[in-house]
């Protein structure tokens, strides 16, 4: 059974927003910190955003992005706000172990993600 599971990709204009969901569990959310990585075409996979004490936020995305959880549903967003055509890519859900990692390390370093959702495309038209 899959650990995180996003949704919400899709075609959208320049200027204009859209809102990923990532699908996961209690313990999950509990125990692990929770981020959304972006891989552009050619390009390697890069942490934008990532849940914490203080979220971390890539600075191509601050001001832009937000990212946050839902308890009760068991649900991790990201709401993309002024896209532009640098945001295209391969959205991932991502979650680190909680006591070995933090939003800044989660998004930042090498080796601190345990499981990673299948990923979602978000294309951005000019």
């Amino acid at each position: 059974q899959a650990q995180l599971a996003e949704s919400g990709g899709g075609l959208v204009q320049a200027g204009g927003a859209l809102r990923l969901s990532c699908a996961t569990s209690e313990d999950i959310l509990t125990n692990y910190v929770i981020g959304w990585f972006r891989q552009a075409p050619g390009g390697e996979r890069e942490g934008i955003s990532c849940l914490g004490s203080n979220n971390y936020y890539a600075q191509s995305v601050k001001g832009r992005f937000t990212i946050s959880r839902d308890w009760a549903k068991n649900m991790v967003y990201l709401q993309m706000n002024s896209m532009n055509s640098e945001d295209k890519g391969v959205y991932f859900c991502a979650a680190g172990i909680k006591w070995i990692t933090n939003s800044e390390a989660m998004c930042t370093k090498d080796g601190q993600v345990s499981y990673w959702g299948q990923g979602t495309q978000v294309t951005v038209s000019s």
